[in-house]
């Protein structure tokens, strides 16, 4: 929900650029949480989402769900910014989302319906000046978690000047207008796509968004899961090649 600047690359190469000095980290220690929780307090902060506290961090109780997946995106070692996803189903519905917008999103769990719900996004504010293709690199790891989950829908909160922005790239649509949320001076709308309708409509006009399992695996799989990888860290190396369109 930080500010996004819009890259203005064409956009089949909108964060190729970046992408091989990229690291995503999934944040399980608490050391890196404490790190992410003041990133997010800089970064709300700065955009004009929060007000001050002595505690100059922002958590909630949806950190450490079962469903909760957060992590750090590192740019040449620095961390840069960072998003939370939930995995909601019939069975798993805690999230941020579900709070604001239950009367929407439980009947369509209630059908069996599988939603990516990615929230706390933030960026570095020093950061996002150097690096404008930061939210098509964080953001992709919703994308990500759509196609290792095998969800029907990617959801978003978005406040309304950045509405543009998730039509634009994930071909979003408004589910429901903005309403007031929890620790928050502004109001965030409910958005939504098909990801199984639009998935390669998407992937063709930003082949960034493309993945390997193997990459996916090592994103997804919790430490207790992993068998001889010692941390939770996927470099380019574990990435596609992304070729720019012609």
């Amino acid at each position: 929900m930080e500010p996004i600047a819009e890259p203005r690359a064409p956009r089949s190469v909108r964060g190729s650029g970046l992408f091989d000095r990229v690291d995503y980290r999934l944040i399980e220690t608490s050391e890196d949480k404490d790190r992410i929780c003041a990133l997010r307090y800089r970064g709300y902060l700065h955009g004009g989402l929060i007000s001050p506290s002595a505690s100059q961090r922002v958590s909630d109780r949806y950190d450490d769900a079962p469903n909760a997946w957060t992590f750090g995106i590192y740019v040449d070692g620095e961390l840069c910014s960072s998003l939370r996803l939930h995995v909601l189903t019939s069975e798993w519905r805690m999230s941020y989302t579900t709070d604001v917008f239950g009367d929407v999103l439980h009947p369509r769990l209630d059908q069996g319906e599988v939603f990516i719900d990615p929230s706390r996004f933030v960026a570095d504010p020093e950061k996002a000046k150097r690096f404008p293709e930061l939210p098509y690199l964080t953001l992709r790891l919703a994308y990500l978690a759509c196609e290792h989950f095998n969800a029907d829908t990617g959801l978003a909160l978005v406040r309304a000047e950045h509405q543009a922005f998730y039509r634009r790239v994930f071909l979003h649509e408004t589910l429901a207008e903005p309403r007031s949320a929890p620790n928050l001076i502004i109001k965030v709308a409910l958005m939504a796509s098909d990801f199984r309708t639009l998935r390669e409509k998407v992937l063709t006009r930003f082949p960034i968004m493309r993945s390997s399992a193997f990459e996916r695996r090592m994103l997804f799989e919790r430490r207790a899961e992993r068998s001889f990888f010692s941390n939770a860290v996927v470099t380019p190396f574990e990435r596609p090649s992304i070729v720019p369109n012609a």
